[in-house]
């Protein structure tokens, strides 16, 4: 299984392209992704009408990423202790790394999967648009590859965490529901203006339209850090 985990790993792992090089570290930093967190905190607050609800709704956003991060990083990484491939004696010398980007905590299992797919299910449960659902799952898998790609997970890492997260945004939304149906009235939502949970699709499409600027963001910085006659 170990032997299996390694060559997934190398497989995935790294390039010979600066382009890409590029691309990944920027898409894996966190900050990369703000504004698409502000998009979806305008959704929240835009597609709500009281406090208490819009209150709601952020807390359980909060809570995902509290439980999959606190979980991950305070429990389970230093119980199994499992050191990350780009610092493990036996592969380290063999793994890509990129900008000299290696941590120096544990690698099993991955907050960035666990944290990604926490807010990716939970939100594609709160606003049911297809086009959204597709959206923010592919945003939390690209998170996952850049994992892989940047050497600091083992594919097994990256799959615990994704389902440790999705457990864990299915959960706080069911909870979120319960506690939702007690403080609102319950509305049926029939029009094509918005999504069954009552989102609005123009709102949900700001937010998609942000995540693909973020992108084209990311592309233009890697094109930059590679071929600097650009930047002149």
């Amino acid at each position: 299984m170990a032997n299996i985990d390694e060559q997934i790993l190398f497989f995935l792992n790294g390039s010979d392209s600066l382009f890409l090089d590029g691309l990944i570290s920027t898409l894996t930093a966190g900050l990369t992704w703000t504004p698409l967190y502000i998009a979806l905190l305008y959704l929240i607050i835009k597609n709500n009408e009281t406090m208490p609800q819009i209150l709601l709704a952020i807390g359980a956003a909060l809570v995902c990423v509290a439980i999959t991060a606190g979980v991950t990083n305070l429990i389970i990484k230093p119980l199994v202790g499992r050191p990350r491939p780009c610092n493990d004696p036996l592969i380290k010398y063999i793994v890509d790394v990129v900008f000299r980007m290696p941590l120096k905590d544990y690698s099993f299992f991955s907050a960035h999967a666990a944290n990604t797919f926490g807010l990716a299910v939970f939100f594609l449960l709160l606003i049911r648009d297809r086009v959204f659902s597709v959206a923010i799952l592919l945003w939390a898998l690209l998170n996952c590859y850049t994992r892989l790609y940047l050497g600091l997970h083992y594919p097994s890492d990256i799959l615990c965490g994704i389902l440790f997260g999705s457990v864990v945004g299915f959960v706080v939304y069911i909870v979120y529901l319960k506690l939702y149906q007690r403080i609102a009235p319950e509305q049926n939502f029939v029009s094509s203006h918005f999504t069954p949970t009552g989102y609005s699709v123009p709102d949900v499409n700001i937010v998609i339209t942000v995540l693909v600027f973020i992108l084209i963001y990311a592309s233009v910085r890697a094109t930059v850090v590679s071929f600097p006659m650009f930047a002149s």
